[in-house]
């Protein structure tokens, strides 16, 4: 049955997040006066930057997707 494929995308999503996040976490500065720039700069000047931060962004939203699905299979 394909609720049974939930685990692993939930394995794929996480994987997705920790290289992604690490990728932009190279780039970002969190400081106060600095953060929305360096978003700015990871967007317009990192090379597939945009498509870096989307992937993340929806991964994250994919991940919570899933293991609700996940969980709710199990009730």
């Amino acid at each position: 049955s394909a609720w049974w494929n939930f685990g692993s995308l939930l394995g794929i999503c996480l994987i997705i997040q920790i290289i992604t996040g690490l990728f932009l976490a190279m780039h970002y500065t969190a400081d106060i006066s600095s953060a929305f720039s360096s978003v700015a700069h990871i967007h317009r000047d990192v090379q597939h930057g945009w498509l870096i931060r989307n992937l993340h962004a929806n991964s994250a939203s994919m991940f919570f997707i899933c293991i609700y699905l996940h969980i709710g299979r199990g009730l």
